[in-house]
């Protein structure tokens, strides 16, 4: 798919008043040092409209996203160390392109590499100085037909995915004049997840992890809603006493056929993990404010020794077992004993070993998230995407109608090529239908 780009701008955006003194440092949490060291990429795609011009567009965009920024003030900073944000107003990055096609031949075969281009950075790049970094980047793409792709990445280290999506909801909502009296966004969670030093640990990790991404391959299967309702009828017909989540239903089978996979070469792995991002903010007692900014999910494991046939209801009731016992009581003793900080450090020796003893696949679901919410004006999404190049992880997400769902899995291409021909896959989902 050829598709050239032409940059008409570039600038930097500050908030439209300057932060307070008193807010010029935002400390991290536990949970934000502990977030990858690259950005959450928001792709939202929208009709063209006769009613509004690019031009003004472009104006109501940054208008807007200064206005914005004063409430979301660290996105405007940048890191200092790894235990806080200068909120120096530094600003954020924005560009505008024009694209010589249509939208139409993105949506016809949506895929990964297309998607970076519109990105206004590489999602995984790393600076050697964190301070010369911007934390938020936007680039707004001007397709030939009047169709537009809105691109936002943040720092991992500001926002987990349910923080992006408040961002850019929020941004929209001031933009469209919904809403310009935001509430408090920005609070100091450090008394709950206090920082530690751990540098000497995340560079272990770093330096021991074995995966080269150049030998990883990115592929979008579409679940349709009818397919993941018959899919969880199957799962809750069998000896589960409840009907799975649709995410539950998914991400069961997408474990399966990885396991099916190895079992059929003959590998010896003893245990399988199963990974799913658990948003924190209705778990704790009091809850969060949804809107808040920052980290604020756990990692739950799910684990299923090696046996020779493994049912998807099994799976999914691990997975769901995992995910249920996440609550209030559970999350401050996890903290409070210092576990997870034992937890790091037996994945420090483990990470880089090629260790036999188990095998771990990451799911990260972003349904549910408002994405599909974002109407700057000239109205909502027609596709919102992602675009990460993350070894054996499933980015989840809704589709519009929020009855399926769409994952963006990352493997080898090796592992790839089995998954495309795994028969329950196949049976539920499709590889890379047109929007």
């Amino acid at each position: 798919m050829e598709m050239k780009l032409q940059f008409i701008s570039r600038e930097i955006i500050k908030p439209s008043s300057p932060t307070p003194h008193h807010l010029r440092k935002h400390k991290l949490s536990f949970l934000d040092q502990l977030a990858p060291p690259f950005y959450v990429p928001v792709v939202l795609f929208y009709s063209a409209t006769s009613e509004i011009s690019p031009t003004k567009k472009s104006g109501i965009l940054k208008h807007s996203l200064s206005k914005t920024l004063t409430h979301f003030y660290p996105f405007a900073g940048r890191v200092k160390d790894s235990y806080s944000i200068n909120c120096n107003d530094d600003g954020a990055t924005y560009i505008e392109a024009q694209v010589d096609s249509d939208m139409s031949v993105v949506l016809k075969e949506p895929r990964f590499d297309v998607l970076l281009q519109l990105l206004p950075c590489d999602p995984l790049e790393k600076l050697c100085e964190p301070s010369a970094q911007v934390i938020l980047a936007v680039q707004a793409n001007y397709f030939a037909c009047g169709g537009m792709a809105l691109c936002v990445c943040i720092r991992h280290v500001v926002a987990d995915a349910s923080a992006a999506a408040s961002f850019v909801k929020s941004w929209a909502a001031v933009a469209s004049g919904v809403d310009t009296e935001l509430d408090v966004v920005i609070y100091d969670y450090t008394h709950l997840f206090p920082p530690e030093n751990f540098s000497e640990l995340m560079k272990n990790i770093e330096k021991n992890q074995n995966v080269v991404l150049d030998e990883v391959v990115i592929k979008r299967l579409l679940f349709y809603g009818a397919k993941i309702a018959a899919l969880r009828n199957e799962i809750g017909n069998g000896l589960c006493l409840y009907r799975p989540t649709r995410v539950e239903a998914v991400s069961s089978l997408i474990w399966n056929a990885l396991i099916a996979d190895g079992t059929e070469n003959g590998e010896i792995v003893p245990m399988h993990v199963a990974t799913t991002s658990v948003n924190l903010r209705k778990r704790l007692n009091p809850p969060l404010p949804q809107l808040c900014m920052g980290n604020f999910y756990h990692i739950a494991m799910a684990n299923s020794a090696m046996a020779k046939t493994t049912s998807r209801t099994s799976l999914a009731e691990k997975i769901h077992e995992s995910i249920l016992k996440i609550n209030d009581k559970y999350v401050k003793q996890f903290y409070g004993s210092g576990a997870h900080l034992n937890l790091m450090k037996n994945m420090a020796a483990e990470v880089g070993k090629n260790s036999k003893a188990g095998r771990v696949f990451n799911f990260s679901s972003w349904c549910r998230f408002p994405f599909y919410e974002t109407d700057f004006g000239w109205g909502k999404p027609l596709w919102f995407a992602t675009a990460m190049k993350l070894n054996r992880v499933a980015i989840l997400l809704d589709t519009r109608d929020g009855k399926g769902i769409e994952a963006w899995i990352g493997l080898t291409k090796e592992e790839m090529a089995k998954l495309e021909q795994d028969h329950g896959i196949l049976a539920y989902a499709s590889f890379n239908p047109s929007i």
